[in-house]
């Protein structure tokens, strides 16, 4: 690294977490057989329910918990049974643990204290690793002074002053207001991209993750789901555990059929393209994953012929919520399914009974049962 605040493409590490399983009193994984592999420069952020196997994972790859089994390699080199200090890897807590009765530079610099660098190469590179994630000239400051966005980045500083290979975040956005939140996503993103920093971090909120990461890995009960892009994810579910907690679906029967799937509800068939890179259900039977962007709600017309003819769902307004550029409705399809649709019309009320069509061009199928 030349500089406090630019990280250089040789120093960004590939990080690989190799069959990692670990127990806690000897009873059920709270991580079971993951491998995960980063690569230099990458994004990734673990996503999953609490109990899922997130915070465990993040703190083998730091070393601060040790796998039953498995291995955690940096660059090819087995890291394993090495002290998180020996790692070179920086950590950015959810709390951020900076110290009060320090300034910002004293904060940042902390790190280097502790590995013998001198004073005034301490300040150096502290000052410059602040410019690097925009807070230039307020190394003086007292911590207590600044923001919750300010402060992260005071934490993020911290631990990229020390040049890590690896940098690993536990739930970094989480003490921001909403708004704060929201902007700071897209700093995050910037600063690490152009930093060239390895990053794994950990999450429960999706939007966060969609924001920052280059790629999303879903864990469950310790076991990894799925790993891709958050396109991917939300496009493309690997299983009907991935549908249901990736964004917000709609799950209809449907039987795939000559890379169409026809979705049935109440007797009535809506054929859809199947979308391609995805898994076909076994025996071709399934469930579609219909986004509430892919249905379209009208109010309901007399019942006759045309009516009859068209490639519609008849239901009922069951809710409605504003969610300013869409309203989103619970609706009650006739043969007793439900589906949540974003609509841009307003005026539907509980009880209204309405029409529902399939807009999207392509659906995603999946196994109707859960993973084992």
């Amino acid at each position: 690294m030349s500089t406090g605040a630019t990280v250089v493409a040789d120093m960004a590490g590939k990080l690989t977490l190799e069959r990692i399983t670990h127990r806690f009193g000897g009873g059920k994984p709270a991580v079971d057989d993951l491998t995960l592999e980063l690569h230099p420069g990458e994004l990734l952020a673990l996503v999953g329910a609490s109990g899922s196997g997130k915070t465990t994972t993040l703190r083998i790859a730091a070393g601060y918990e040790q796998a039953d089994e498995g291995r955690v390699l940096l660059d090819g080199r087995d890291i394993t049974r090495l002290a998180p200090q020996g790692r070179g890897f920086g950590m950015v807590f959810q709390h951020y643990a900076l110290f009060p009765h320090m300034t910002v530079e004293e904060n940042v610099a902390f790190g280097l204290e502790a590995r013998g660098i001198r004073k005034a190469e301490r300040l150096r590179r502290a000052l410059q690793t602040l410019e690097g994630v925009g807070l230039a000239g307020k190394g003086k400051r007292a911590v207590q002074a600044l923001s919750g966005g300010e402060q992260q980045r005071v934490a993020l500083a911290r631990a990229l002053v020390i040049e890590p290979r690896v940098l690993l975040l536990d739930e970094p956005l989480s003490n921001l207001d909403p708004t704060l939140r929201e902007s700071t996503r897209a700093d995050l993103r910037d600063m690490l991209h152009r930093l060239n920093v390895t990053a794994l971090f950990v999450t429960h909120d999706q939007e966060d993750a969609f924001a920052v990461a280059d790629r999303v890995a879903l864990l469950r009960d310790g076991r990894l789901l799925q790993v891709g892009t958050p396109e991917t994810l939300y496009d493309l579910p690997a299983s009907r555990s991935v549908a249901e907690f990736i964004g917000r679906a709609s799950l209809l029967p449907a039987t795939v059929s000559g890379g169409k799937a026809a979705i049935t509800v109440g007797g009535r068939s809506l054929r859809v393209a199947v979308r391609s890179g995805g898994t076909t259900p076994v025996g071709g039977s399934g469930l579609a994953v219909l986004r509430p962007e892919m249905l379209s709600l009208a109010p309901a017309r007399s019942p006759g012929p045309a009516a009859e003819s068209d490639d519609i769902w008849s239901g009922e307004v069951r809710e409605r919520r504003f969610a300013g550029g869409v309203t989103v409705y619970d609706v009650m399809l006739d043969g007793g399914q439900g589906v949540e649709i974003a609509s841009d019309v307003r005026h539907a009320r509980p009880g209204d009974r309405v029409e529902v069509r399939v807009v999207a061009d392509a659906v995603a199928v999946v196994e109707a049962a859960e993973e084992g």
